[in-house]
């Protein structure tokens, strides 16, 4: 048994019955222990507790509803139960459904569940004026190629909140495999509107850079050596110098290697694709 395997056997093992989990999660102020409680009553995965969270989602308490969601979002671990059930529970709650806090959970839920159906009511709350509803809808958009979520995460790519636009451009830059111009030019858009060396900018831009690289983008050369080339150089461009197999790159990685030590050996795979061939 992998640890893994033991940890979700730990979980599942709790002593504590389900309706006394799901008690304790309804009263709990702390987040990590109320998602502690979560994670019990999503490893069990058996009927009692699918039970439990469909009839918490059909709660007037909103916090009730939010739980439910919390727990179907990912029920029955390692091995899912019921996901089919599970999605049609959360697609008929977003008709209805006006709390942030619960819309924020669908959001996340539908991308644990992986469910295209998700893919339309996530895309209504898109432009929605809580951050933490935008942000369930990038989460539950993940690795949805339909052409609507595509467009929903270009569009969230340009958020004012710079944390979603950073899940925005991960998911558009290498967690689908569509390469569209509309897709490498929102990519392009964020190299250059990024601006500064602050963690989630930094990373927004390399994120961009890798997506571009991957496509085959030739704008990214430029400011991929310029990005490898200043004194703080993230792993994401190193990636992307790797992906992108240009021999413009090759004099700048080889001076990077000469302090850049964050991953050798994926700079000596970098160099290896940039090196010009005789």
């Amino acid at each position: 048994m992998s640890v893994n395997n033991n940890y979700f056997e730990n979980l599942r093992n709790d002593p504590r019955s389900t309706k006394e989990l799901v008690k304790l999660a309804l009263t709990e102020e702390d987040n990590e222990t109320y998602w502690d409680l979560v994670w019990i009553l999503r490893a069990r995965g058996s009927d009692e507790e699918f039970e439990a969270a469909s009839r918490l989602c059909e709660s007037q308490n909103p916090k009730e509803r939010s739980l439910g969601v919390d727990i179907l979002g990912y029920l029955g671990i390692p091995e899912r139960s019921y996901p089919k059930e599970c999605g049609e529970i959360l697609l008929n709650l977003c008709k209805s459904e006006e709390n942030p806090n619960v819309l924020s959970s669908i959001g996340y839920a539908f991308g644990h569940l992986g469910d295209s159906r998700g893919v339309v009511p996530l895309v209504k709350l898109k432009s929605h004026r809580d951050a933490d509803v935008r942000m369930g809808v990038v989460f539950g958009l993940l690795c949805q190629e339909e052409e609507l979520a595509i467009q929903a995460l270009i569009d969230l790519s340009c958020d004012e909140d710079e944390d979603i636009r950073n899940w925005a451009t991960f998911s558009l830059g290498y967690q689908i495999e569509t390469n569209t111009q509309a897709i490498r030019d929102a990519l392009f858009q964020r190299v250059i509107l990024e601006i500064g060396e602050e963690d989630t900018i930094a990373e927004i831009r390399g994120e961009a850079l890798l997506g571009l690289a991957i496509r085959k983008d030739e704008r990214v050369i430029n400011p991929l050596i310029a990005e490898l080339s200043c004194g703080c150089v993230g792993r994401l461009s190193v990636e992307a110098a790797k992906e992108i197999e240009d021999t413009r790159l090759y004099p700048v990685l080889i001076e990077l290697q000469q302090w850049w030590d964050v991953d050798s050996e994926l700079l000596q795979e970098a160099i290896t694709s940039c090196q010009p061939k005789h």
